[in-house]
């Protein structure tokens, strides 16, 4: 299977292990959207999702599968025959499927997880279930779940039988995020050197951040022979996330003479990827992210500056435009016309039928009548907000006016379409925000407890457009959206009804981890 020694293989979970993190549901469009920019990105496999979780996973995962036709697709399943065969039927049709299954390995997942079954009865079920997969689809990967806190001795078993049953990928993953750099390369090493030399398998890595190293992890192993890193964009995943794609990619890019290894990404597009699952999923990511974050590229003291002015290497070890910070130039205005704005879109992953685009675009056209331009990055951000279909939105924004000053007590009256029904309410608050709250909750009757509220800038200077940021928990769960307008007001009610409609949405899954 490899093509070459010194290569990486990038599978990305961002669909799955990333949709994982609290407030980050996807619907389909949406996951499709994502995975028509991880194949511009240059991604050689995406783990699309779980299909036994739900009918719509299920369906989602298929979706990318027929279109996506140029990056393997895959598909998580547990060591259950039930699980295999909802992956399967979401893959099938995909020009390079891959049925991916997951078991515990460690003591811990024996003893607590599978309440007492032996290390042996887990390998005995890996080698039925790979068989089985195998049965079906040509690439199986197998995962050791909790591979850190297995013994070394009964990893390296299990990867040689999972190979014999016929898996060609096996992945080790640091589940819970226990391993640290040292240990982890050389239990990589070691399991290289025990159970993959001598066989056309490939070993893969998926690390976890709860200490911090999961980039480390990931390149350390590369280091001590991995093949295959699993990670996602932003970092994204389960409680502190994944190892970062974006991060991994550009160490092998930067440090190639310390990896020997190179990877398929095409590193222009990492910021627009990174800023559309941003934007898409509704998790920010923090302005002191490597490489993609707001201060990656952005230098304040003096010394640093006066550097920069002569010679960027000085305190930069890339250029921003190698990852696509900057060069997104592409302005649009009131006069550029429908063609013009459809390509933008689309340029972006944004493929649209007449309906949704006409949408678009007259949304487009109010926020250019009262700026100058819009930003590529802007329109973006407008669409994305708009882009789930009308029964995936049940509650809509038709009308919203305010009153408010210094000397008077904010009042918000909004018109609302509510399952195809008109609504209108006011009500009164502790400020303007406040307010229009109060009155959209007066007719959805929904009342999550807010958590936070924050606002940016979308694109730069006075004719930056507004988004707002809103998190909130309801019955347990913490769920987040973003609304885009040129007034701030506007933009926190179109983000605060998005949430809603995440809500109103919400569906129960089975919970799934590597």
């Amino acid at each position: 299977m490899i093509e070459m020694e010194d290569f990486v293989y990038i599978f990305d979970t961002t669909l799955r292990d990333g949709e994982q993190i609290p407030g980050a549901k996807l619907n389909a469009s949406q996951k499709l959207i994502i995975a028509r920019q991880l194949s511009k990105l240059g991604v050689d496999v995406i783990e699309a999702g779980f299909p036994i979780s739900s009918k719509g996973e299920e369906d989602a995962v298929r979706g990318i599968a027929n279109e996506i036709r140029d990056v393997t697709i895959c598909s998580l399943a547990r060591a259950v025959d039930k699980d295999i065969d909802a992956a399967w039927r979401a893959i099938r049709e995909a020009e390079k499927p891959r049925i991916h299954v997951f078991l515990g390995a460690s003591k811990q997942h024996a003893e607590y997880k599978f309440r007492g079954a032996t290390q042996q009865d887990l390998l005995h079920r890996a080698i039925e279930s790979v068989q089985y997969a195998r049965a079906l689809c040509e690439e199986i990967e197998y995962s050791t779940e909790d591979a850190s806190r297995s013994d070394p001795g009964y990893l390296a078993e299990v990867v040689r039988a999972v190979i014999e049953a016929g898996a060609r990928i096996v992945n080790i993953p640091d589940t819970v995020g226990y391993a640290v750099p040292h240990e982890w390369s050389q239990l990589i090493s070691r399991l290289v050197a025990d159970s993959i030399q001598g066989t056309d398998a490939i070993l893969s890595i998926h690390c976890h951040n709860d200490m911090g190293l999961a980039v480390a992890n990931s390149l350390g192993a590369i280091k001590a022979g991995a093949r295959q890193v699993e990670c996602t964009i932003n970092g994204l995943g389960e409680r502190a996330g994944n190892a970062a794609l974006e991060e991994i990619a550009v160490a092998l890019k930067v440090r190639k003479e310390a990896y020997g290894c190179s990877s398929r990404i095409h590193l222009p597009e990492l910021y627009r990827t990174s800023d559309l699952v941003r934007r898409t999923v509704g998790i920010p990511v923090q302005p002191n992210k490597a490489i993609v974050g707001d201060n990656a590229f952005r230098h304040s003291s003096g010394i640093h500056m006066d550097g920069i002015l002569k010679h960027r290497s000085t305190y930069q070890i890339l250029d921003p435009e190698e990852v696509g910070v900057q060069g997104h130039s592409f302005e649009l205005t009131a006069r550029s016309g429908r063609s013009a704005v459809r390509h933008a879109l689309e340029h972006v992953g944004f493929i649209l039928d007449e309906e949704r685009f006409e949408r678009i675009f007259q949304r487009f056209l109010e926020i250019a009548d009262k700026k100058k331009s819009v930003s590529e990055f802007a329109l973006e951000a407008l669409a994305s907000e708009e882009f789930a279909s009308p029964e995936e939105r049940p509650v809509s924004l038709e009308n919203l006016q305010v009153t408010t000053g210094s000397n008077l007590v904010p009042t918000a009256s909004v018109t609302l379409l509510f399952h195809g029904e008109k609504y209108n309410e006011a009500a009164v608050g502790d400020g303007p925000i406040d307010a229009v709250f109060e009155a959209i909750d007066r007719v959805v009757h929904v009342n999550p407890t807010l958590l936070d509220f924050s606002l940016k800038a979308v694109g730069g200077g006075k004719d930056a457009v507004g988004e707002v940021k809103i998190t909130v928990e309801y019955h347990g769960e913490i769920l987040s959206a973003n609304g885009i307008s040129t007034d701030i007001i506007d933009a926190g009610a179109k983000a605060y009804i998005n949430v809603l409609n995440k809500i109103l949405a919400m569906k129960k899954a089975p919970e799934t981890t590597t």
